[in-house]
Formats: C-alpha cells, structure tokens, sequence
C-alpha cells in the first residue's frame, strides 16, 4: 500500500509540474507575440531594436526575478543544493519559470509605449529594477498575502481581492509603469505639428496580424494555466478567455471602423481584462467584458494620440493601462451571483486592490524612469532618432540593403 501511494504521489507530483511547464512554454512562447506586434506597428527603421528589446528585456528579467524578485514576492531563494531544488519533481522550479514569464511581461509591455526614441541601455536598467522590485512587490501582496492586505480586505468586505491571471497584477501594472515612462520620455519628433497629429503609420501589418495571434494562442496558457495543478484546472476560464476574446474583436472591429490596427488590438484587450475574473464569470459576462474593453481600447488610444497627446507608440497605457483596471473591477460586478457567476468576490475589494495597483505602478514608473532620466538619461538624440534606432544603436537595419 505505501509504494502505491508513493506512486500515486509521484505521478500527481509529475503530472502538476509537467502541467505548469507547459504553462510556462505558452507564455514564454507570446514574447515572440510581444515581438511581432510592435515589429509591425513601429516605422522600418525601428524593426531591428524592437525585436532586440524584447528579447535581451526577457534575458534581463530572468536574472532579476531568480536572484531578486521571486524572493520579495514569496520569500524563496534558490541558492540551495540541486537535490533540494528538485523536490516534487522540480516543480518549485518550475513554478519560477512561469511566473517568471508573467514577470518578463512587465517590460514587454513598457518596451511598446516607449518606442522609437528610447535608448536600450537604461531601458535594461529599468528592467532590471522593476522586475527586482515594483513589480514583485505588488505581486507578493496579491497573490501571496505579504504585509496582510488581503486578509484585511476578507475581513472588511468579505472577500480578498480577486486577480486569477493578472489583469492588475500584470497588464495594469506593466500599463501604468509604461504611461510614467512615456510621460518623462516625451513624445517623437515630428508626431504633432503645428498642434495637428502627424501620421507615422504601421511598418507592417502582418507582422503586426501575427504578434497578435501569437499573443492569443499564448494567452490560454497565461490564463488557464494560472490553475497551476491539474486538479484545479478549468474550462470555464479557457470558455471565458474565448468570450472575451471574441467580444473585443467585434467591438474593436465595429468601433474601430474595420482598421487593422484595432482589429488585431482588440482581442488582446478583451483578454487584457477577463483575466482577473476568467474563473469566476458566466461566459456571457466574459463577453460583455471583453466587448467593454475592445471598445475602450478604440476610444482611449484615440484620445491619447488626438486629443491628450500622449505618444504611446503601441497604446499600451490604453490596452494594458485602462483595460487591466476595467478587468479588476468587471471581476467585481460579472463575479457576482446575480450575474450569472460564482461569486465570493467584493467589488469593493476589487475597486481597491485595482487603485493600488495603478498607484503602486505609477510611483514606480515615474521613480525608475525619473532617476534613469536624471543619471544617463533616458532618450535617444534628435540625430538617433532620425535615422532610427536600427542604426543608431544596433548598426544594421532590418534588411541587408538598410
């Protein structure tokens, strides 16, 4: 009986790990999606620098996180003997590697809203900062209870705050950071003039078509995955990620007015915010989120380009930014029994951790980017600028001709 029941641990102890590994694969698959987004949507002699930022941002990100930021956020070091580390079948190591890949995400994000005039050294420098430490730090009290504000939220109001796969933890986070680093960055030379919006458009737009599919085949490990055992796995959340993925297409597509560029931005916003509660909603609840924030994407990221004049390249403040905090707080309302979902979710408890995290990635954007400003600065020159980062920093364009 007990070889049994230690071969039954061990395939439960296999199972979970090989489980999560794949989550960690599918997520770390949508960088390559981060990628080809902002290689189509950036002008062609930027291509080469945003394929290298995503990349060498990840490599960064992985050093912070093993060394620095997986211990802010869990209290787990790895400097332990290998026969440690491999306990239950490795998966404590496992698990780093896909929150890891959620962490990463944070600076791809942030690399598209600060496009074509950041300079890549201090941008790794941010990187290496926020994924050490902002991030883990918002990261640990949600979701594992650090400093006892989810056991203060369950106490006040019922129940904790909700974020299954991030809507706040991860894409509000790496939204906010973003808008403080386009705030100090400024906007690109020649985008207004004369008060008028300059039209820099896309420099390909099957590259972007395809960062975007990648990102949403990645998405239903980044969310279903989010389970992180078998056992707790559910199709309500992979149903749920379809609804609201369907639901920002055809909003974005009727918003939008058949444009691309919303078109393909859409589903990602609809999935940007049924994270939160992709566990909780009926599907029709998903949808209704999901078409919310494909249409909130549309109207804000014309209102910061036209009317607010903030040169987010990739509209990752609208996308990332404002539909992480629509999520959080749709968790609230669509989680709720009387619409159809599971509840034990407060939308109080909601409206708050969502504020605390927009605030948390607000002081931390305008802190990172602030010094770095201050100390090497932050922007490329006007002449760098010009003949675009390609050259400027890589020395090669994105063709052998360039």
């Amino acid at each position: 009986m007990e070889n049994l029941d230690s071969a039954v641990a061990t395939l439960i102890h296999g199972s979970n790990t090989l489980f999560i590994l794949l989550g960690a694969i599918m997520v770390l698959a949508m960088h390559a999606g981060f990628a080809f987004l902002e290689v189509g949507t950036v002008r062609h002699k930027n291509q080469v620098n945003a394929l290298s930022k995503i990349i060498s941002d990840f490599a960064i990100s992985a050093l912070a996180y093993f060394f620095i930021g997986y211990w802010v956020a869990y209290g787990i070091n790895f400097m332990q003997p290998a026969a440690v580390l491999t306990a239950d079948s490795g998966y404590p190591l496992v698990k780093f590697f896909f929150l890891l890949t959620f962490a990463a995400a944070i600076p791809a994000i942030i690399s598209g809203g600060i496009a074509e005039r950041a300079r890549f050294g201090p941008q790794l420098c941010a990187t290496l900062l926020i994924v050490a430490f902002v991030y883990p730090f918002f990261e640990g009290l949600i979701w594992n209870g650090n400093l006892g504000l989810q056991a203060w939220l369950a106490e006040q109001f019922g129940a904790s705050f909700h974020d299954f796969a991030g809507s706040v933890v991860v894409h509000a986070m790496g939204g906010w950071l973003a808008f403080g680093a386009v705030i100090l960055l400024g906007r690109r030379d020649g985008r207004y003039r004369d008060g008028r919006l300059m039209a820099f458009a896309p420099s390909n737009i099957p590259f972007l078509a395809l960062g975007s599919w990648i990102l949403i085949i990645g998405w239903f490990g980044f969310n279903v995955m989010s389970a992180q055992t078998l056992g707790s796995i559910s199709g309500l959340v992979a149903v749920n990620s379809l609804m609201a993925m369907v639901g920002g297409t055809v909003a974005a597509l009727l918003v939008g007015r058949n444009d691309p560029g919303f078109l393909h931005n859409g589903p990602l916003a609809g999935l940007v915010a049924i994270c939160a509660g992709s566990d909780l909603m009926h599907p029709v609840g998903a949808l209704v989120t999901g078409a919310i924030a494909g249409a909130l994407f549309v109207w804000t990221f014309t209102a910061t380009q036209v009317k607010w004049r903030i040169d987010d390249v990739l509209g990752v403040w609208p996308l990332h930014g404002l539909c992480g905090v629509w999520g959080g707080i749709a968790c609230g309302i669509f989680g709720q029994q009387f619409f159809g979902g599971l509840g034990s979710v407060s939308l109080f408890s909601q409206l708050i951790g969502t504020g605390l995290g927009v605030v948390v990635a607000l002081l931390g954007g305008f802190a990172v980017y602030g010094v770095l400003k201050v100390s090497l600065g932050i922007r490329l020159s006007q002449e760098e600028e010009y003949y675009g980062a390609d050259l400027s920093i890589h020395k090669i364009g994105a063709n052998s001709q360039d």
